[in-house]
């Protein structure tokens, strides 16, 4: 089994906590981490750049596995704003549920809220996979350019808004769709698809139950004769 190490934000800083992560566990050969008491502190295990697991055991605040790359971070408990915000590989996970723009800019990896998410959970993610045991809220996936998100639960109003070329499957239902969202069918590949990430995230669902949101693909390109009205 495994050593762990474990690290607590009773005692260290986060600062102390995330340069240890940095600079000195790549050289022990450690491959497990826990963070303890991490009490809605910010900004912890952000940046991290090697295959790790670190698990948070309580409940965090803003930013946290920020522009994660390889590592796979869980967190124990509820976390604030921009959760894996620029996520690039790796897994971040919440075992609870995510305020604001989860998963933010994510460029790859998977990011996984098991309970809610609130307000625009996939803001302008831009290749990342996102799955959502719970329900999303308002403007979520707005200005998407690539990627997936996998709602289990009900979707916010604008869902989808000014969407480019990032796909979004919703179990529940769905308040309404943002400028340029349209419903479309779903098809044997995106059935693929959302059980895929569906057994990834580990969460139990049935994509026969969801609903394929996509790009109507109106709003590409700025049309001078449109006089700005779309």
């Amino acid at each position: 089994m495994d050593s762990v190490t474990q690290l607590d934000l009773s005692k260290l800083n986060v600062r102390q906590v995330n340069q240890i992560l940095h600079h000195e566990l790549p050289d022990s050969g450690t491959q497990r981490v826990e963070i303890l008491n991490p009490n809605g502190l910010h900004s912890i295990a952000a940046g991290l750049d090697r295959e790790i697991t670190v698990d948070l055991l309580g409940h965090a605040g803003y930013f946290i596995g920020g522009m994660n790359k390889l590592a796979t971070v869980t967190i124990h408990g509820n976390v604030g704003w921009s959760v894996a915000e620029n996520i690039m590989s790796g897994t971040v996970r919440v075992k609870g549920h995510a305020s604001e723009s989860a998963g933010a800019s994510g460029h790859g990896g998977l990011v996984v809220i098991e309970g809610d998410a609130s307000s625009r959970c996939g803001i302008s993610m831009k290749g990342c996979d996102i799955v959502v045991g719970g329900s999303v809220g308002h403007f979520s996936a707005f200005m998407a350019q690539s990627g997936t998100l996998v709602v289990c639960g009900d979707a916010g109003p604008n869902i989808g808004d000014s969407l480019y070329e990032a796909t979004i499957y919703v179990r529940g239902k769905i308040h309404s769709l943002g400028a340029d969202a349209q419903e479309e069918d779903m098809q044997a590949e995106d059935f693929e698809q959302v059980d895929h990430l569906l057994a990834a995230a580990e969460i139990d669902c049935d994509s026969k139950n969801f609903r394929r949101v996509a790009s109507a693909r109106s709003l590409y390109h700025w049309n001078a004769d449109a006089h700005q009205e779309y």
